[in-house]
């Protein structure tokens, strides 16, 4: 599968972005997330309001969003920033979601390569269990440093990349 997009976000994609994200956030964590809050009708107003936040509000101006479209839809998403943690890291992949029916395609690297500055150390949290997504991360050169955490009742691992990996050279 090819024809992929992959560019910066502008205000004008957040509803395609809040679409994305509920959409796979279903797809993701349905069975680890209470049905109540992937099912919870507002949820999609919510996230279209924090997108359009985020690609307009100065308190976000440091954050880096990234979109991937196929065939002129939005499929994808990726958002970055500094560190929240305590970690060396300067920056920390906040979310990269994509359809399960492009997972593979190569639009996952492509929206990680868009919004992580590769030559940086990073890290993320994921949702655990999730392999394919640790999967991902640790072909992509990050490794688990053993902090875990719980957030909408989901348990999440810390992965950190200390050094670009040979293998997105």
């Amino acid at each position: 599968m090819s024809g992929f997009d992959v560019r910066r976000a502008d205000p004008s994609d957040a509803p395609g972005m809040a679409r994305v994200h509920v959409d796979t956030w279903r797809e993701t964590y349905r069975g680890l997330m209470s049905d109540a809050v992937l099912d919870d009708p507002a949820l999609l107003n919510w996230r279209e309001k924090f997108w359009a936040a985020a690609l307009t509000d100065p308190m976000y101006s440091q954050n880096t969003v990234a979109v991937a479209s196929h065939e002129g839809t939005l499929i994808g998403i990726a958002m970055s920033g500094p560190s929240l943690d305590d970690g060396d890291e300067a920056q920390q992949l906040y979310l990269l979601y994509a359809y399960a029916a492009f997972h593979g395609s190569g639009v996952g690297r492509m929206l990680l390569n868009a919004v992580i500055d590769q030559q940086a150390p990073a890290a993320l949290w994921v949702a655990d269990p999730n392999p394919r997504a640790q999967a991902f991360y640790r072909k992509s050169g990050f490794i688990a440093d053993g902090a875990v955490r719980t957030e909408d009742g989901v348990r999440a691992v810390r992965m950190v990349r200390a050094l670009k990996s040979a293998s997105l050279r």
